[in-house]
């Protein structure tokens, strides 16, 4: 919100610079987004009057004009403007004058010297001066590029900055939603008196007095559209009347132009008082009005040119025909007033802000009336609104007024609410008394009753924000100054919480993943349900009551629709090898979870580990040799980044990894993740050159880390056997190292270093493997017996599995 700091001092003008201003309204939940001049510094400018106007001798666009400056003596101008007359009061600059730099460019770097004004000769005419435009003095005026006409009353001679007080400040607040009271001038006003105790001046107009006794019918059909409606009829005005150039100017310093006189005034008032209000062409509306819902099938084309579809969940005024005007956003095109206007209906309305809330947005209309209606207008000024726009068009378009029309629909009052001084000052962190509550209160102009320590505020129409107790405690501290809470230290100790030994942080499992080659991605834990069902098996997944886009409409229970999203958006940029992987939070239904600080009861939040590998093994290199990514090479990324655990990875399928080509990974027969290649069926639907390798791990299962033990050095020498064994084909690696190592306490390790399938074998039958097992004894060196009677215990257990020693 915009408005020259002057307007705002006419209402409330409290002994504070314009930087103390400011100040205040920012520390009082005002932000005061920027200050800045009405116009930039110049100087040696005057008001004038052209005297007469002669053609040049020598130029036919050019003009020799007498000027009255306010010395004695006029001064001989030269111009060259198009609305150059006798009799015009016009900005002049004088010779010696220093105006804004022109924007131009010298040799590539912006001019910052200003424009000085000398002596000047055009055409063989001298020209003691130059008459200005607005562009040329940079003022917000909206005149075109000819000069800047006045007040036919501006005094000659007055120093235009003092005249159009140029030297005044534009302030632009940038509001909250909940502070729909301060959407005006007298609004900000008003809060201003209440935080420096300066009075609030309200001008007294007398009532303009109906000089018709026709007044147009209205028919609130739904009360839950609208609260309230007047309206007012004014015959016989002139649309083509000039608004007065005070008006203009302040519009043109709230951000607004100028468009014709009975809309400036409409919004001159909404600037004003807060109040949006619409100027109907009453010639073109047809019998009396109806304040509805829309009907399936009815059409609006909007002031803006927009033709819309509406619904019964949209609000219209109404007419015999049907819809006039968009309620609380914008009028129709139809009843727009125009330069060949005579009659005109003057509507000012309390609209309930849930049934304007959204709709400009599904139409993607954005407008002044429809900002302040969806945070809430006061309903009880729409009368005094339209009193003051009716003085206005009589002031300046003339005509006949009709009288009032006011349909107001009863509705629940307010609730009252309460506000405790204990409460209040254990809520602020600082001492409050009773008497600095009652102070900020009335100074808010709230009325309350008060009694032991209690106050009980009855919110007025303008506030729409005060609902519960803390509402009320804001104001407090917010009109006493946050700067008056006092810096106390925390009463809590503040003590450091070692780390367990054996926990690492997930900035070393960030780091980890780098220095395999991975890049992290952050992703929304929002996600596509297709991306459940698909990818996650999960035909239930928790759904969002208000997502932030449609598409993102459920939470994530698995990181790899956001990773196969990220590869997606790599090979849109012609990226060939991706590495990347995330650290985030699932969310699964788990009506065994318990409430907590950080728990939502029934929804388990772990966090987990997750990464996708695509192209090749390594960046291109010299050599030329290219080797896609796969499972084994993934599988070794985790083997390195879950040393010393005791992992292994068994076959199993998942609903989004190729069947035959993905396991689950398991410490001590507990599944703590699982490792895949992506299924033919998504590689084929997500438009994938190749298969990605994923996998998705849970982060506590690698953050507990195992403290190594020192174990000192062997003192007795190890003996190694080499065994080839035939074993059948379904029996696994794992297996096969599994009875290695459980077949006797003297076997320290073992490792399979050969496999061996002749080509003439069926697939399902045998293997042969060869398997180098250490055996070692820290006590007593080891004998052959006793090596032989390992290895034969070894060989039994082989033959119980169907397995044989090679020939």
């Amino acid at each position: 919100m915009q408005f020259p700091e002057s307007w705002l001092r006419e209402f409330c003008n409290p002994p504070l610079s314009t930087t103390e201003l400011a100040e205040l309204l920012t520390m009082s939940g005002m932000e005061v987004d920027e200050l800045r001049p009405v116009a930039p510094p110049f100087s040696g400018v005057v008001v004038a009057e052209v005297l007469s106007v002669e053609p040049h001798p020598n130029a036919n666009k050019l003009r020799v004009c007498l000027v009255h400056t306010g010395t004695e003596q006029a001064l001989q101008i030269v111009c060259g403007a198009a609305n150059v007359r006798e009799g015009l009061k016009v900005p002049c600059a004088l010779v010696g004058a220093e105006l804004p730099p022109t924007p131009s460019k010298e040799g590539g770097a912006q001019t910052t010297e200003p424009f000085k004004i000398k002596l000047n000769q055009l055409r063989g005419v001298n020209s003691h001066g130059m008459l200005c435009s607005a562009a040329e003095l940079h003022l917000p005026s909206l005149d075109g590029d000819g000069l800047l006409e006045l007040d036919p009353a501006a005094p000659v001679g007055v120093n235009i900055r003092e005249y159009l007080q140029l030297d005044d400040t534009l302030f632009t607040l940038k509001l909250t939603p909940n502070l729909g009271h301060v959407l005006s001038v007298y609004g900000v006003a008003r809060e201003v008196s209440a935080l420096t105790g300066a009075p609030l001046h309200v001008a007294k107009r007398p009532r303009v007095e109906a000089a018709l006794d026709h007044a147009l019918p209205v028919s609130i059909e739904a009360p839950d559209l609208c609260g309230r409606f007047s309206g007012r009829i004014v015959r016989g005005v002139n649309p083509n009347a000039r608004p007065p150039a005070w008006m203009i100017d302040r519009l043109a310093r709230c951000g607004q132009r100028s468009i014709s006189p009975l809309v400036d005034i409409s919004n001159y008032v909404m600037f004003e008082w807060g109040q949006p209000s619409h100027i109907f062409d009453l010639d073109a509306m047809e019998g009396g009005l109806a304040i509805r819902w829309a009907r399936a099938g009815e059409k609006l084309k909007l002031l803006n040119g927009q033709n819309i579809d509406l619904d019964p969940s949209i609000g219209l005024i109404a007419d015999a025909q049907g819809p006039l005007s968009l309620a609380g956003i914008m009028g129709g095109d139809a009843t727009a007033v125009s330069e060949h206007t005579k009659n005109i209906y003057i509507e000012a309305a309390f609209w309930w802000p849930q049934a304007v809330s959204g709709r400009s947005r599904r139409f993607n209309v954005s407008t002044d009336a429809g900002y302040r209606y969806e945070r809430g207008v006061d309903p009880e000024q729409t009368l005094a609104c339209i009193e003051r726009i009716s003085q206005l068009v009589l002031e300046i378009c003339g005509g006949q007024m009709g009288p009032i029309s006011d349909q107001n629909v009863p509705s629940d009052p307010k609730k009252p609410v309460s506000l405790r001084v204990a409460r209040a000052a254990k809520v602020i962190g600082m001492p409050i008394t009773q008497a600095q509550c009652r102070e900020v209160l009335q100074g808010l102009g709230l009325s309350f009753e008060e009694a032991d320590g209690v106050f009980i505020v009855f919110p007025p129409s303008w506030r729409f924000d005060l609902q519960i107790e803390e509402d009320l405690i804001e104001e407090v501290i917010r009109v006493l100054g946050f700067e008056q809470l006092p810096s106390t230290p925390p009463l809590a100790p503040v003590l450091a919480r070692a780390r367990p030994e054996h926990r690492r942080t997930a900035s070393w499992v960030r780091h980890a993943m780098a220095a395999l080659d991975y890049f992290e991605t952050i992703n929304f834990s929002f996600v596509e349900e297709s991306w459940e069902n698909n990818l996650a098996g999960n035909p239930h997944p928790i759904k969002l009551l208000n997502p932030i886009s449609a598409p993102l409409a459920v939470m994530r229970s698995s990181l790899m629709g956001g990773l196969i999203n990220v590869l997606r958006h790599n090979l849109a940029r012609r990226t060939s090898r991706v590495r990347v992987f995330e650290i985030g939070r699932v969310f699964e239904r788990d009506y065994t979870a318990p409430e907590g600080p950080l728990q939502v009861k029934g929804v388990r939040q772990p966090l987990n580990l997750g990464g996708l590998a695509f192209g090749p093994i390594v960046p291109t290199q010299w050599s030329g040799r290219e080797r896609i990514v796969d499972f084994f090479d993934i599988k070794g990324h985790l083997e390195a980044l879950l040393i010393p655990k005791n992992i292994r990875f068994e076959a199993a399928k998942h609903p989004a990894l190729h069947p035959g080509r993905s396991a689950s990974i398991l410490l001590e027969n507990q599944k703590v993740g699982f490792l895949g290649e992506l299924h033919p069926r998504w590689r084929q639907l997500y438009e994938l050159p190749s298969a990605p390798v994923l996998f998705e791990i849970s982060l506590d299962f690698i953050l507990d880390h195992p403290i190594p033990v020192f174990t000192g050095l062997p003192r007795q020498q190890s003996v190694w056997r080499d065994l080839a064994v035939v074993m059948p084909q379904e029996i696994t690696h794992d297996q096969v190292i599994g009875m290695v190592r459980s077949g006797h306490p003297l076997v320290r390790s073992a490792v399979l270093f050969d496999l061996y399938k002749p080509e003439h074998q069926e697939a399902s039958f045998h293997r042969n493997l060869a398997v180098r097992i250490e055996l070692h004894d820290e006590t007593q060196p080891l004998t052959e017996d006793r090596i032989d009677a390992a290895i034969e215990r070894i060989i039994d257990l082989f033959a119980q599995q169907g397995g044989f020693l090679r020939g």
